[in-house]
């Protein structure tokens, strides 16, 4: 495990942002976040555990379209917005009909633990029947899905600090197959992100 400064870690932050900013198209999708499903970012299977005390993993999501975030409860900066804008997502979901999948990893699985993540869930009004809160894995299991995998840094809390430096990224998933990365804090595109699902949802009941 690597330990780098703070400053490096805002412009590795500076640069994903930027990143995030550079709109992609591919397979009729909006212009909005960044399109990686070129890059082949895929998810290994996992079985983890959800804020019900239930196994949950990739088989529960391999034939869905579905989202992904990472958070953790403790966090005073990027993810109380984050949720609040999931928050959001999930209604605009609903009120098109739409029940898709949202994952929401936490990287404080030592402290969150289900029953932790259940009251997380409820100030966010998440309706748990499509929300899913995820622990039950070690901080090293979870920052190798998420450096290797989604592609986004992830450093324990320094000495004197009890924050997680995390990437701040909605992501559009297929199956095992991240499609798009989208800005989760602000001028987050929640039209253009159902839009992506209806298109994705769409080609795969044609």
């Amino acid at each position: 495990m690597f330990n780098i400064g703070k400053s490096k870690w805002l412009l590795v932050f500076a640069v994903l942002m930027l990143l995030t900013a550079c709109g992609g198209g591919g397979k009729n999708l909006s212009k909005e976040g960044s399109y990686v499903a070129d890059q082949d970012w895929i998810i290994k299977d996992f079985t983890y555990t959800n804020e019900s005390e239930e196994e949950f993993g990739l088989s529960d999501l391999e034939d869905e379209v579905w989202l992904a975030d990472f958070i953790f409860t403790n966090c005073t900066s990027v993810c109380p917005p984050m949720s609040a804008n999931m928050s959001k997502v999930q209604q605009q979901l609903e009120d098109e009909g739409l029940q898709v999948p949202i994952v929401s990893f936490t990287v404080d699985p030592e402290l969150d633990t289900p029953e932790v993540l259940k009251e997380y869930a409820d100030q966010y009004a998440a309706n748990l029947d499509t929300w899913h809160f995820l622990t039950g894995y070690s901080f090293d299991e979870i920052k190798k899905l998420s450096e290797e995998t989604f592609k986004s840094p992830l450093a324990a809390p320094v000495e004197g600090d009890d924050q997680f430096t995390h990437g701040v990224f909605f992501y559009l998933v297929e199956g095992n197959k991240i499609i798009k990365t989208y800005n989760g804090v602000s001028d987050v595109p929640t039209d253009a992100i159902v839009e992506d699902i209806k298109t994705l949802k769409g080609a795969k009941e044609a």
